[in-house]
This record gives structure tokens, sequence and C-alpha cells, in this order.
């Protein structure tokens, strides 16, 4: 905890400390250099391609390019200084033109997608660690396979002889057991659908004898396993699926700014 706390307090220190200096320099700079959108363009560029670097780094854990948490704090703070850069690139005016346009809005999903990336890493792992351990993501539907035929084996077993159970696992715990549910409501922390129906299988104990009334706790309790199955699969698939996302737009907006460079190199002749 006092090593993260000390990598924000550094971090900030060091962002606020650019930032105010990059707009004291645009302000002194911006209208006195020849060619000064060339200037802030190649220096927007070359953050651009330290940022992407941070992938290929995680992909070649072997070669001495120093520590990966390194990379991963320079990857977030100079995240949010490349805004600042690309505000004094556009020299804080809105873009003209389609290309400038769909550039710009790449350039927004892109910076969006890292903020709720850098949100999701922050706290997702956390909350995971608090429900039940960890959980490989690939095993979870062989998980939820196990407990699906333990609940119906329950309720319409052989040995089952309960038409109540019977018809609320028909009606209720069927379709909850056959998938994952609720997922977009795990991402949020909702447990209102499972408590919902915990209420339902507790509300059946006013019309169970004591036999059912085990059964039903067996039940219920097997709703809550598969609701934390469910939970893991949520946020571990919000993790990947937000890679999917943050990585192609990025690449996307790599291969814009590159046709950007040639298109304003092409019509305007370069820097003279």
């Amino acid at each position: 905890m006092k090593r993260f706390r000390r990598q924000f307090f550094l971090g900030t220190f060091a962002l606020i400390v650019a930032t105010l200096m990059a707009l004291w320099l645009h302000a002194k700079f911006s209208h006195v250099l020849p060619d000064y959108a060339f200037l802030t363009g190649w220096v927007l560029f070359a953050a651009m391609l330290v940022l992407t670097f941070f992938n290929a780094r995680k992909k070649l854990p072997f070669l001495p390019l120093g520590k990966a948490e390194t990379w991963l704090q320079i990857h977030i703070y100079l995240g949010f200084f490349i805004v600042v850069l690309f505000l004094i690139h556009l020299d804080f005016r809105t873009p003209h033109g389609w290309f400038e346009i769909t550039l710009a809005w790449l350039f927004a999903l892109v910076s969006t997608s890292g903020v709720v990336g850098l949100f999701f890493s922050r706290t997702l792992p956390r909350r995971l660690a608090t429900r039940g351990g960890e959980v490989i993501f690939e095993k979870i539907p062989a998980l939820r396979h196990v407990l699906k035929s333990e609940a119906e084996n329950l309720a319409l077993g052989t040995d089952a002889k309960s038409p109540i159970i019977a018809e609320f696992y028909t009606k209720r715990l069927a379709p909850f057991f056959t998938g994952p549910r609720n997922s977009w409501l795990h991402i949020v922390e909702s447990r209102r659908p499972l408590n919902a129906l915990v209420a339902e299988l507790d509300d059946l104990h006013r019309f169970a004898n004591d036999a059912e009334r085990e059964k039903i706790d067996k039940l219920a309790a097997l709703v809550r396993q598969k609701d934390g199955l469910d939970y893991h699969r949520a946020l571990q698939l919000a993790l990947k699926l937000w890679l999917f996302v943050h990585i192609p737009l990025t690449y996307g907006l790599l291969v814009f700014t590159a046709l950007h460079i040639v298109l304003v190199f092409g019509f305007s002749g370069g820097a003279r």
C-alpha cells in the first residue's frame, strides 16, 4: 500500500509539473516558432509510440527492457499527459474536416477506453479476491455444469418427491443454472437478483416439511455458488474484453495518425 501511494504521489506530481510546463511553453512559443504545429505533432506521435510500446513490452518479458511495473506507471501517467499534448497540438480548437474529426474521435475513444481500463485494473481484481478466491476463467463452464447437475438432482432426481421444489426449480432455477446471468449487474456490484431468488427460496419454507426445507437450504447454497461463478465470469470477461477494445483502437489510431502525417507533408511540403 505504501508503494502504491508513493507511486501515485510521484506520478501525479510529475503529471502536474509536466502539464504546467507544457501549457507555459505553448503560451510562450505557439505564435513565435515557425512550423509549431509540426513540432507538437511529432512530439505527440512520439508519445503515442511510447504508449504503444507498453503492449510490446508485455509480450517480450525476457528482454532487458526494465520492469513491467515501471512501464505500467509510465503508460498510465503519459497516457494522461498525452491528452494535454493532443489539445496543445489542436491549439485548443475544434478540428475541421471529416478526417481530422475522425482522428479526434479515435483519440477520444482510445483515451476513454484507457481510463476505463485503469479503473477496471485497479478495482476488479480486488473485488474478485473477496468473492470465493481465485477461479480460472476457462473452468467456469464446467464448474457451472456441476452445480446445475447437483441442483437438478436435488429437485428432480429419483429420490426427489417434492412437487413444490420441482415446480420452483423448473420455473425459476433451471434458467438460472443453465448459463451466466446478470453480468452487467455483477459489474456494478448489484446483488438484487441473487437476494430476490434467495428470498423466493426462503418463502418456500412456509409450505415445506423438514425434509423439503433441508433440500431448499441446499438449493440456496448452490444458487449462491452459481452466483459467485457468474460474478467471476462477468468481472474477468470485462477485463478481457477491455483489451480487445483498447488495443485495436490504439493501433487504428496509429494508422490514422501515420496517414495524417503523410497527408500533411504531402499537401504542405513538410516543415520548412
